[in-house]
């Protein structure tokens, strides 16, 4: 069985079929995935989700990309959206300094620390975003030593992966590990050590190959699975039961 640790199924691309494509993932090998939020709203919805359906759980937070409109008091209202039963972290939260009309790199750290503060507070983990701002993330990594998290959708180096892995981080890689021109991933997966590893889908984004260019759902995470297995000399089998038993352990899943 298979744990997709990053799927966003508060996206309007699935408003269409939101319940079909739910109800069909146990039946095609997926046991758990997490649901980050993005901002309140969709933290709000990604609570509500995991109330219901069992296999699903949630985390609450705000996106680098939606912290323009960032008050005070939105620490507390995610405070108050993490007290639910299926919230098991943190996030998605970061920086990006890629897209140029995103929000001003300082309102992006501030936000950050912000929501790196609350994890702490409240003993959560945190789902990390980071692109292009790999120099600043681990700044502010290295801020809260007594959070760890997880570098979602992974694209920093092999030697900033191991410097993760030395903080007690986790790493997950998305269907770009399967990419033909996915060095960087390939070389960070060769490099982290197993028990530190997870894998996800970032649906609706980020398809595999022999998917990419589709709307991506947590069924498909099987292929980045299966990229991982071969660049870690495994079965498929057995790198879908560590990485899932790695997602329980991280999430605080029983």
């Amino acid at each position: 069985m298979l744990f997709d640790t990053h799927a966003h199924y508060d996206s309007h691309k699935f408003d269409a079929d939101r319940d079909a494509v739910l109800s069909s993932l146990p039946e095609k090998g997926v046991s758990l995935v997490v649901n980050p939020g993005c901002d309140l709203e969709s933290s709000a919805m990604a609570v509500e989700l995991a109330q219901q359906w069992p296999f699903l759980y949630a985390a609450v937070g705000v996106h680098p990309e939606d912290c323009a409109d960032w008050e005070d008091d939105w620490a507390d209202l995610l405070r108050e959206l993490a007290e639910a039963p299926k919230v098991v972290a943190i996030g998605e939260i970061g920086l990006d300094y890629y897209w140029k009309e995103n929000p001003p790199k300082e309102l992006q750290r501030e936000v950050f620390c912000a929501q790196m503060a609350l994890a702490e507070e409240l003993d959560l983990p945190v789902i990390v975003h980071d692109r292009e701002a790999h120099g600043d993330c681990m700044d502010l990594v290295r801020q809260f030593p007594n959070v760890r998290g997880v570098f979602h959708c992974y694209s920093g180096s092999a030697e900033m992966a191991k410097e993760l892995v030395r903080l007690g981080w986790m790493i997950s890689f998305t269907g770009a590990l399967t990419y033909p021109n996915a060095r960087k991933a390939v070389e960070a997966a060769q490099a982290v050590p197993l028990e530190r590893v997870m894998i996800e889908t970032d649906s609706p984004y980020m398809a595999p190959v022999p998917c990419r260019g589709q709307r991506c759902d947590s069924s498909l995470v099987v292929h980045t699975c299966a990229r991982l297995a071969e660049i870690k000399g495994l079965s498929l089998e057995e790198c879908a039961r560590i990485t899932l038993e790695n997602g329980r352990r991280f999430y605080n899943i029983s």
